[in-house]
């Protein structure tokens, strides 16, 4: 990763993001010596420009922020570092620095379903982040990696054949059977989509679309 931490005399801003929310948590920054440090130790370690030293957020307090990923923006000079969050991060006890509550949506009062504290829907995209990840660094012995080198037909096939699986199962199957192989069919259609340039978000935002009374098909 190639940042330019001269830009801004040595630092650059770090956008801390929770990682299955997506909740903004805080803003920090660091040098050069603390992004080695948070990617050697998982745990991110900021630059405090009033103190002018090192600080692992969470040394004091336990509130650690344990790292999931670390992307750069377009100008290479501004981190988006996704966590999963132990503890308020703020240091005056708030979620954010925001004061904005960070949880996951509970299933409506309405539904028949007890309500749940995660929303299984926003590990779609760390699933792509994953698989993103897998076709950057390509290692061997991963089944990710055999598709990214089998090629676009290939992982097009098979989105296919587990199409073809989601239907036999929708219609002669079981229900624990038909999400079972709808789930093989996502699972390739993201790794499709990766190779491609494009997001699960993507697809999203289209239906997002197709909800709006006025939307007319192309």
């Amino acid at each position: 990763m190639n940042i330019d931490f001269n830009k801004m005399g040595g630092l650059v801003p770090a956008i801390i993001q929770d990682a299955d929310t997506r909740q903004v948590l805080m803003l920090g920054y660091m040098n050069e010596e603390a992004y080695e440090k948070t990617v050697s130790e998982g745990r991110v370690t900021f630059f405090s420009r009033t103190k002018q030293r090192l600080w692992t957020k969470g040394e004091t307090s336990g509130n650690f922020l344990n790292v999931v990923s670390i992307k750069l923006d377009c100008d290479d000079d501004t981190l988006l570092i996704r966590v999963h969050p132990v503890g308020p991060v703020c240091h005056k006890g708030t979620d954010t620095c925001w004061g904005e509550e960070n949880k996951l949506p509970q299933a409506s009062e309405s539904s028949s379903q007890e309500p749940s504290e995660t929303n299984p829907l926003l590990f779609l995209s760390e699933l792509q982040d994953f698989i993103e990840k897998r076709h950057e660094e390509m290692p061997e012995g991963s089944y990710t990696t055999s598709l990214f080198r089998d090629g676009l037909n290939r992982m097009a096939q098979k989105v296919g054949e587990e199409a073809l699986e989601l239907v036999i199962e929708a219609c002669n199957g079981t229900n624990e059977r038909m999400v079972y192989e709808g789930s093989d069919m996502l699972y390739h259609l993201i790794v499709l989509l990766t190779s491609k340039g494009l997001r699960i978000e993507d697809m999203a935002r289209e239906l997002q679309e197709r909800h709006n009374p006025g939307w007319k098909k192309h």
